[in-house]
């Protein structure tokens, strides 16, 4: 392989790429979204600077994708925490828990999406929408919502999907030190949303290790969707440098 095909490469390895080199459209994109109260100071605790916490909430997420470009099919669950950047209210992705090695090494390289294998579902079980989640063999979350109860306004809902996104985007140098850190933004902007529901809902953690969503302790659910899309992620943009002092 000649030095300036080495340079053009993507991802490894060399002959048998991680990941397709698409940008990752999603059809009927399926979401169980559960908005829960929390201790503040837990989330003081974890929460990046310069992002601020205005309400100790909390969204639990299990999205359902069975047709995306270039990654097939596959389901991730994770925690996002209301915050505010320059004013702009959003969420910080605190983590993902995913059950695809494509869709883990492309968020993680692309992106700065925090993910971690783990074993989510997201189904239907009699008249309720259950989402779980295992690490390992240990279940470590259960959220539950009445199946299509109340229509949810549609612009709603896509507003709801389109918040803003933080991360931390971090890459380390062959001496260990950091050669990036950087805070980015991304946001959900081509977006078609086929149907959203409201309804009662519940969640519960289980203590792990590894898996510590139980961290973030569920005082009070204030708000759950069942909400099906298609859609197309946006890049991420650094909106704060960690090394530039």
């Amino acid at each position: 392989m000649r030095s300036q095909d080495v340079a053009r490469l993507f991802t490894t390895p060399v002959n048998a790429p991680a990941y397709a080199p698409t940008r990752y459209r999603f059809a009927d994109r399926e979401y169980l979204n559960i908005t829960y109260r929390t201790d503040p100071e837990a989330l003081h605790r974890i929460v990046p600077e310069p992002l601020t916490v205005p309400e100790p909430l909390v969204r639990f997420e299990v999205i359902r994708m069975p047709d995306v470009t270039g990654l097939g099919d596959y389901t991730e669950a994770g925690q996002l925490i209301s915050v505010e950047h320059d004013g702009e209210h959003g969420e910080f992705n605190l983590a993902m828990y995913v059950d695809s090695v494509p869709a883990i090494t492309s968020g993680r390289e692309l992106s700065a999406y925090p993910k971690k294998f783990g074993s989510p579902v997201l189904r239907v079980d009699s008249d309720t929408l259950v989402g779980t989640l295992d690490y390992g063999s240990l279940r470590v979350a259960t959220a539950t919502m009445g199946y299509k109860h109340e229509p949810m306004d549609l612009d709603e809902a896509c507003a709801e999907i389109r918040t803003p996104t933080f991360m931390v985007k971090t890459a380390l140098g062959y001496d260990g030190t950091p050669r990036i850190c950087e805070l980015v933004r991304t946001r959900i902007d081509d977006i078609t949303v086929k149907s959203a529901f409201r309804g009662p809902a519940r969640l519960q953690f289980f203590a792990h290790a590894l898996a510590p969503l139980a961290d973030l302790p569920v005082l009070e659910v204030v708000g759950a969707s069942h909400i099906v899309a298609d859609l197309t992620l946006s890049p991420a943009e650094a909106v704060h440098d960690y090394l530039a002092g």
